[in-house]
């Protein structure tokens, strides 16, 4: 059988002063809870011991009260689960909503919703069937069936089975010091990052650590270069401060730095992906690199640097961050574990120039005070024993394989309807579409055949001359991606 919900107290008052005896106005209050859906059924009660105590009476008014209630059909037992509400109450006395509705008219219910759709209207999506399916060609999803959950539940065991009561209170809004200290000393070590523990604050993962930085260092009405095409969960999070959001275009050097000046050269900020631009994936050459840092020193811009996935670079080691040719402090390096190793890990980190430490922090703090320091322990001890090296290693070669899989499909299978473009890197290939086909349809269509073709033309601030599709192809099998482009081919 279905397991019941939890019996909890329930707020009940009783007037011992009234003329209705105890049991009575405890029937009473059961039945309304019930009609005004407060209490749903198979929701388990409270026994009679403990409502007797917690409501300071004797026992034998509940035990009335609850015989009352059997006989009248609104409660019954079950094996295993003691007494709960009735699954099948007398006539059509189960109302749920009913008390909230005479409380709250149409028009103010209607009212309230028409000021909050005013509030999210900015940022809403399109409806994102290709989100919801789990195979296939699903951007940002890694190879799950390859982590090492052994390892992993070796060392939450070890944490969560005894955890001292200094990991059991509040948390420094910067995050754990240990994890902060070995996430300094990896970005130092692959990616040149200039850093150490005490300007690296831990988020929830990156999308957290983007909205910190909007928050941190942006008004309304701030100008801001973003890459055109981008990635949409930073023109989101640019849309919850108000900025004014600058489109900037990409070619195979990434940012075109001089048009970015051309069209705003007093910006307040960039944001970039330039290791491995999201989503062409192209990497910024030298040139543009010098060229933004720059028009950052002279104008005091900020650069956000979002480098989500620079660990996974198929034609050499990774390249050094941005943020580590940066000498005037201009850049905010943003990372995330949720690509590396599982998405629910929900941890990612910023460094943080120094003299701004003091102003992200409090930016933390206000959001959600700081992380889990369960997994945030876990993490560091994962980090420092080499099991995340090991595992970057090891899925390092697994993409590959995996991506020169999905090439090979493409060229086998397609006929050359698709052109790919910035497969040299990282967990995803962009493809463009033949002239005149509508990627978001594409897309709709591949997601009704169970894969994740995600449309290009959604990371565009106005739509594209052409259209396109990202293929993830970390989180599938080869076998699932060969029969996926077969699948794609069909809908194109």
């Amino acid at each position: 059988m279905k397991r019941m919900p939890a019996a909890f107290l329930p707020p009940i008052a009783l007037d011992a002063a009234a003329s209705a005896p105890m049991y009575g106005q405890l029937a009473e209050w059961f039945r309304r809870a019930i009609m005004d859906g407060r209490m749903r059924p198979g929701q388990r009660v409270p026994s009679t011991r403990s409502l007797a105590r917690e409501l300071g009476i004797s026992r034998v008014p509940v035990l009335s009260a609850y015989e009352q209630l059997y006989a009248e059909g609104y409660l019954e037992t079950f094996v295993g689960a003691g007494t709960c509400v009735a699954r099948s109450i007398p006539g059509a006395a189960f109302k749920p909503g009913a008390a909230a509705a005479r409380i709250a008219p149409d028009d103010v219910a209607q009212g309230n919703s028409r000021r909050a759709s005013r509030r999210v209207d900015g940022l809403r999506a399109p409806a994102q069937t290709w989100a919801n399916n789990q195979g296939a060609f699903r951007v940002g999803l890694p190879a799950l069936d390859h982590f090492p959950v052994a390892a992993w539940s070796k060392l939450v065991h070890r944490h969560a089975r005894q955890p001292l009561v200094e990991h059991m209170v509040y948390g420094d809004p910067m995050g754990y010091l240990p994890l902060r200290e070995v996430i300094a000393d990896y970005l130092a070590t692959v990616r040149a990052v200039r850093c150490d523990a005490s300007r690296i604050l831990i988020t929830t993962g990156s999308q957290q650590g983007l909205q910190i930085c909007m928050h941190a260092l942006l008004e309304a009405k701030d100008r801001v270069w973003m890459e055109d095409p981008g990635y949409p969960g930073a023109r989101q999070a640019l849309k919850t401060v108000g900025a004014d959001i600058v489109p900037v275009p990409v070619d195979e050097e990434g940012l075109v730095v001089d048009e970015g000046i051309r069209r705003s050269r007093h910006a307040r900020a960039a944001y970039i992906s330039p290791s491995h631009q999201f989503p062409l994936g192209c990497t910024m050459s030298a040139t543009r690199r010098m060229q933004l840092l720059n028009w950052a020193t002279r104008t005091g811009a900020w650069i956000i640097e979002d480098d989500y996935d620079s660990e996974y670079r198929f034609g050499g080691r990774p390249l050094a961050s941005l943020q580590g040719m940066d000498s005037g402090d201009r850049v905010i390096y943003v990372g995330t574990f949720s690509k590396v190793m599982f998405p629910a890990l929900r941890v990612g980190y910023v460094v943080v120039p120094e003299d701004l430490v003091c102003a992200f922090a409090a930016v933390r703090d206000a959001f959600d005070t700081f992380s889990s320091t369960l997994y945030q322990i876990v993490l560091a001890d994962f980090i420092g024993e080499g099991q995340f090296a090991r595992h970057i290693r090891r899925m390092r070669m697994l993409y590959l394989e995996r991506r020169n899989a999905l090439l090979e499909a493409i060229d086998k299978h397609m006929d050359g309807r698709l052109q790919v473009i910035g497969a040299q890197a990282g967990m995803q290939l962009a493809a463009l579409l033949p002239r005149g086909v509508d990627d978001v349809a594409v897309s709709i269509k591949a997601a009704q055949k169970g894969i994740s073709a995600r449309p290009l033309s959604l990371c565009y601030a106005a739509p594209p001359p052409r259209g396109g599709v990202i293929l993830g192809y970390s989180g599938a099998s080869v076998h699932e991606l060969r029969e996926g482009v077969r699948q794609l081919k069909a809908c194109i």
